[in-house]
């Protein structure tokens, strides 16, 4: 038997005994050592997507563990390698897929919310979304690799270069990591961000912040960037406030990038977009290239993992997690599955 974490609905999640899944041909047997929580899961938990989660439901995505046991037909795999997964299992057949775009699918499964996830002692998937973790890596920072391959995703997109001047708008995890890893291409940056405890976790992390309610922004971003304004704004906020400066604070041809879910149409000040010539970008998720180099940077220290988990706690206890997320005061938790020794 193995032990797994079911939201039952209604915040409530319930801890119990389950049958541990053999691995068919294609698929892998890992133990997972941590799951960390996202924004969406709080969102799941919360409710708000009860239409797309099959209640009960194992959730989960940020992970990291060992492979326990490997099925049928799998090559390049091994007992005891350590792994992590990118959570996205393509079609492989729709015009996104065969252009090369398979991580935004038409029919996209995103695993850990449309299909079982990993805040389970053992969770079976298939082989080609587990990704090889390098020895020595710990698995507790291994766990933040997917939210740096969101950011290196983002940061990517964006095509900011050393430089130039970048503004994250909101400094929760993601915001913090986008950060971070744009820093590593030679670029200033900026954070913006209203609540003090976040101000204070992006400054210790090397980030220059500013609190836009006590400040003028687009006032701030000038002098900073010596008239021109910002090349690049991440917009992490996921608030009609955020879009409004966003376009504010940008560069001729500057670069919006849209990295936050807006449950709601925002208003975009199209008129400057026309002004400044600027651009909109979107962002979502990430592909196996921006795997390759969130390893990279978790392994060589320059995204500070260790520095940004916050509080780790019990499989027993994963709704004291959720809880701890919407108290406040936490960057990132992780769930301690037990998986691996």
């Amino acid at each position: 038997m193995t032990r797994s974490a079911h939201y039952v609905g209604d915040r409530t999640f319930v801890v119990e005994d389950t049958e541990p899944v053999p691995p068919g041909p294609g698929q892998v047997r890992i133990d997972v050592a941590y799951t960390g929580i996202c924004g969406t899961d709080l969102h799941i938990a919360h409710g708000a997507m009860d239409h797309r989660v099959r209640v009960p439901a194992v959730i989960g995505h940020e992970m990291s563990g060992r492979i326990a046991e490997v099925g049928p037909d799998v090559e390049g795999l091994r007992v005891g390698e350590p792994v992590t997964v990118m959570p996205l299992d393509w079609c492989g057949e729709c015009p996104a897929c065969r252009g090369g775009n398979a991580h935004i699918c038409h029919r996209l499964t995103f695993v850990g919310i449309d299909s079982t996830g990993s805040m389970q002692r053992s969770w079976t998937v298939p082989a080609k979304i587990v990704v090889p973790l390098p020895e020595g890596l710990p698995l507790d920072h291994a766990a933040l690799i997917e939210p740096t391959a969101v950011a290196v995703h983002d940061v990517r997109r964006s095509r900011l270069t050393a430089g130039e001047h970048a503004v994250v708008i909101g400094a929760g995890p993601v915001g913090l990591l986008i950060g971070k890893v744009a820093q590593t291409t030679g670029a200033a940056v900026t954070v913006l961000e209203l609540d003090p405890h976040r101000r204070a976790v992006a400054a210790e992390l090397g980030l220059p912040t500013v609190d836009p309610a006590a400040e003028d922004v687009a006032g701030y971003v000038q002098e900073w960037t010596a008239g021109a304004g910002a090349e690049v704004v991440f917009e992490v906020s996921g608030s009609a406030a955020g879009v409004r400066t966003a376009t504010d604070l940008l560069a001729v041809r500057g670069r919006l990038v849209v990295v936050a879910i807006h449950p709601v149409p925002r208003e975009v000040d199209l008129h400057r977009v026309f002004w400044r010539e600027l651009e909109l970008v979107g962002v979502r998720v990430y592909q196996h290239d921006d795997y390759v180099e969130a390893i990279r940077l978790v392994r060589d220290g320059l995204v500070p993992a260790g520095r940004l988990i916050s509080r780790v706690v019990p499989l027993e206890d994963a709704a004291s997690a959720f809880r701890a997320l919407e108290a406040g005061g936490d960057v990132k938790v992780l769930v301690d599955c037990g998986g691996v020794a």
